[in-house]
């Protein structure tokens, strides 16, 4: 399903992200990336969103070449991405529902449609009945599961992840890897990236490590 041919990513300043690493990704499965800070991870998740493109090699989603997509193409991909992104991006000038509504709202959704699905997924990530209140008074692990019910309210079929567990204790980051768990039971495919391996160990799901850019085995 997600396929990376020799690819290789250097950002400005001539810093190498990755440096010509291939592997696939299978529709349905569930997936870890481990590395350092630096490794690599983000710029794997953020290739596979399509926000940014490689500068040598090949990354495919369903036989689709991301970095030759257009723009109204690669919209339309995002549609069937689900992103948690390592910083929030919660809007705190709106409450929860309206957070998890707005995904929903940029593709056309109408008001109460948005509304029922935003409910569904607040309620699936444990949110539920808090649906109207200020995020900035969530706790660090209610935020994030508010990043992640925002990011599942569109029924994806891919889910990444990236450092869904950073910043919470272990109990909060079980949790929100369990969250993750009962997606990819469902359907998804789900890839989650996070520099503490403990964390995905009790899964038996496979782990790309990463190190430096290249992969690296324990």
């Amino acid at each position: 399903m997600i396929t990376f041919e020799q690819v290789s990513k250097v950002y400005p300043g001539k810093y190498t992200a990755l440096d010509n690493i291939s592997f696939d990704i299978k529709k349905g499965e569930m997936v870890f990336i481990a590395g350092h800070s630096g490794a690599g991870k983000s710029t794997i998740l953020k290739l596979i969103a399509g926000i940014i493109k490689p500068t040598s090699g090949k990354v495919s989603i369903n036989g689709h070449n991301i970095g030759a997509l257009s723009d109204d193409q690669l919209g339309y991909l995002r549609q069937h991405i689900g992103i948690v992104f390592q910083d929030h991006k919660i809007l705190f000038d709106r409450s929860a529902l309206e957070n998890v509504m707005l995904p929903l709202q940029i593709i056309g959704y109408d008001v109460k449609a948005a509304k029922q699905r935003a409910l569904t997924a607040l309620e699936k990530v444990g949110l539920g009945g808090r649906e109207n209140t200020d995020p900035v008074t969530f706790s660090g692990g209610e935020q994030q599961r508010l990043c992640i019910a925002r990011a599942v309210v569109h029924q994806p079929s891919v889910i990444i992840a990236d450092e869904p567990s950073a910043n919470l204790d272990r109990a909060y980051a079980l949790d929100i890897m369990e969250l993750f768990k009962t997606f990819h039971k469902n359907g998804a495919t789900v890839i989650v990236s996070a520099h503490d391996e403990s964390i995905m160990a009790d899964y038996g799901h496979r782990i790309i490590r990463l190190q430096e850019g290249r992969f690296y085995t324990k």
